[in-house]
């Protein structure tokens, strides 16, 4: 929080928030009755630690002075709205009897309509994250980070739709967040096969080098080079290197403009496609140049060949991923791509989280993947927690109008009323997802209560328990369900007491080739909850 050659600005604001303190509470009085008096340096010191305890984000409840006027409004038009349906009940129409009750039937389906989009709005919540407490219980001083490993996923098409600038931004995005380097790796899915996309990452990863470096020694924001040079801002403040303002400018001025001019002149390249189709580099030919027909291909740029950045630090994973298409298979669009990703991601890295991008939607916050895993890594919520969603921030859009394409109507009250009741839905993109939920496992159940005593108890008080009611047949079926998984995955976690045979007759009985596919390895990395790369995985 504090910058580690001091920052005037911040030592103001913490002074002025010691005397605002020392204000509110009455002055201690030592025996002798006097006031003790601490120095300001003392108090300068004694900063404040976070507690690693503590739990890690918070639901802060709007305000009921701003959500009272909305509720009195929906149940004014709710009363509203049944002296009309009342009054065309009992006017209606002799003359035009089929218009009328046509009229009606709209009316109260649309009537219907706004009921269900206004009652999610009832109870909308903040939540609030503590980064600090997050590295203070799995980031500590001297030892190795503890933060939970984090898949990112980047899927396009078509890249002369989809700009190879755009994805690079979001890639370099990535690549510079401030998380541990081990436990970043990107997978860019490119579903189009095309050449064009593999000959932009290879530009990328390059400038990759220079740029994630120099993102993280200034702490810049945000870490798209497009959108961080376009910016109208003071780039000065908080800035305390005397080198910042010669490296910026190298770094905007050369190779942030070279990089771009390398992007475009591959994106003028490709506007004609040749008749022999695209050749790599050594003369073999490219093997996407059938769309709809070609092998899968994958390409690991950082993480595994030892390259690193221009001041000898390691770079996150960089890996390019097509997945194999034939004539006469449905491949699903997007959601294939993500499937197909799963299963590559599972083999190489197997991070317990995956966080899913559109090409277009960068990571305007560096420190977003350590939001997500103060719901996700909470020892008191985050078994239970299926994803989080990020909400879609977006640029060169007239920030006045609050239909201007924004969905500001959408993230900021639709879903945070949802929020309310359960949770926000899955919108497509910036979403990060617990891989045990992709695959079909439940939360890990509550543990089941003792046997209750055959002496008599009150049933009316809460400290005592009462006769149990009965369950539901579809909450009994679940249960079924859950201890039949529960039970398959206990086995197969012994599996290495079993030989081949045995082991092979295990995974049959249970169906986890018929859930999963026949590759072992993969089958192997969806029982391991914290993620990690399986045993019998091949480098």
């Amino acid at each position: 929080m504090t910058e580690d050659n001091g920052n005037p600005i911040w030592k103001n604001r913490v002074e002025s928030w010691k005397e605002k303190k020392s204000k509110k509470k009455k002055p201690a009085k030592t025996k002798a009755g006097t006031e003790a008096q601490v120095p300001p340096e003392q108090q300068m010191e004694d900063n404040p630690v976070p507690d690693a305890s503590q739990p890690l984000s918070t639901i802060i409840p709007i305000p009921k002075s701003r959500l009272a006027p909305y509720r009195t409004v929906i149940v004014m038009r709710l009363i509203i709205l049944g002296l009309f349906f009342h009054y065309r009940e009992t006017n209606p129409a002799d003359s035009a009897f089929a218009l009328w009750l046509t009229s009606v039937i709209c009316e109260i389906w649309f009537a219907f309509s706004w009921v269900l989009d206004q009652f999610p709005k009832w109870y909308p919540i903040n939540r609030e994250t503590y980064i600090d407490r997050l590295s203070a219980r799995y980031e500590k001083e001297g030892e190795p980070s503890e933060l939970a490993a984090v898949d990112f996923f980047v899927s396009t098409v078509d890249p002369l739709k989809e700009p190879p600038l755009i994805t690079a931004n979001t890639v370099l995005s990535i690549l510079a967040l401030d998380y541990p380097v081990d436990n970043v790796s990107c997978y860019v899915f490119d579903d189009g096969a095309a050449m064009l996309t593999f000959e932009s990452l290879v530009e990328t990863a390059d400038f990759a080098r220079k740029w994630v470096p120099f993102c993280k020694k200034f702490a810049i924001e945000p870490r798209a080079p497009e959108f961080y040079c376009s910016q109208k801002i003071d780039y000065l403040k908080d800035k305390l290197q005397p080198s910042f303002v010669k490296e910026r400018r190298a770094m905007k001025v050369i190779e942030t403009e070279e990089f771009k001019i390398r992007i475009n002149a591959l994106v003028a390249k490709a506007q004609k496609t040749p008749e022999e189709g695209w050749t790599m580099q050594d003369g073999t030919p490219w093997p996407g140049n059938n769309m709809r027909d070609h092998p899968g291909m994958i390409q690991v740029f950082h993480g595994y060949s030892g390259l690193h950045d221009i001041e000898g630090n390691v770079l996150p994973r960089l890996v390019y991923v097509s997945r194999e298409k034939r004539p006469g298979y449905q491949h699903h669009k997007k959601a294939g791509a993500e499937n197909a990703l799963v299963r590559v991601s599972a083999v190489r890295t197997n991070a317990p989280y995956i966080l899913n991008l559109d090409c277009d939607h960068y990571v305007n916050n560096s420190k977003a993947a350590r939001e997500a895993m103060c719901f996700l890594m909470d020892p008191q919520v985050g078994r239970d927690v299926c994803y989080v969603q990020f909400p879609q921030r977006f640029d060169g859009i007239d920030r006045s109008d609050r239909y201007a394409n924004r969905n500001t109507v959408f993230f900021d009250v639709n879903m945070k009323g949802l929020d309310g009741i359960q949770g926000p839905v899955y919108v497509g993109t910036g979403c990060v997802f617990n891989r045990q939920a992709l695959y079909g496992y439940g939360p890990p159940s509550t543990p089941s209560l003792l046997p209750k005593s055959s002496s008599s108890s009150c049933s009316w008080c809460g400290c005592c328990p009462g006769k149990k009611e009965p369950k539901d047949p579809s909450e009994l079926y679940r249960d079924a369900k859950r201890e039949e998984l529960d039970a398959a995955i206990f086995n197969l976690r012994e599996i290495e007491n079993y030989d081949d045979y045995e082991r092979s007759m295990l995974i049959s009985q249970t169906s986890f080739e018929k859930t999963f596919g026949l590759s072992s390895v993969f089958i192997e990395s969806t029982l391991m909850e914290n993620g990690g790369v399986a045993e019998s995985a091949d480098p």
